[in-house]
């Protein structure tokens, strides 16, 4: 396994999105949508996700002149890929909280 890629928030969203059914393979748009993130956003983070073993993917088998549109790549995590990403969201929390970072009492209430 490769290591562990930077956390951006983007990152974060992809993984989310795919952690919610780690089993299952989605096409690109789906993430998308899922993660509420723009297809140019997520290519380059399921490459990379890909790169280090996270991440499988395959072009569906279709004919794109039947279909009446491109195949779709479907991706899907590793077993160890989704124990990594659950690791790395899990350590990414723990680092932004020990720096304050995150929802802050309101005005009063602390």
């Amino acid at each position: 396994m490769g290591k562990t890629p930077r956390m951006t928030i983007p990152t974060q969203l992809v993984l989310r999105a795919l952690l919610e059914d780690p089993t299952r393979e989605m096409y690109g748009l789906e993430i998308c949508q899922a993660a509420g993130l723009a297809p140019g956003t997520i290519h380059p983070i399921l490459a990379r996700f890909e790169g280090i073993g996270w991440l499988e993917s395959r072009f569906e088998d279709v004919d794109p002149h039947k279909a009446g549109r491109p195949r779709r790549r479907y991706y899907w995590l590793t077993s160890e890929g989704a124990e990594q990403a659950r690791n790395a969201l899990a350590q990414t929390r723990t680092k932004a909280f020990g720096l304050g970072v995150g929802p802050r009492p309101v005005e009063g209430t602390a």
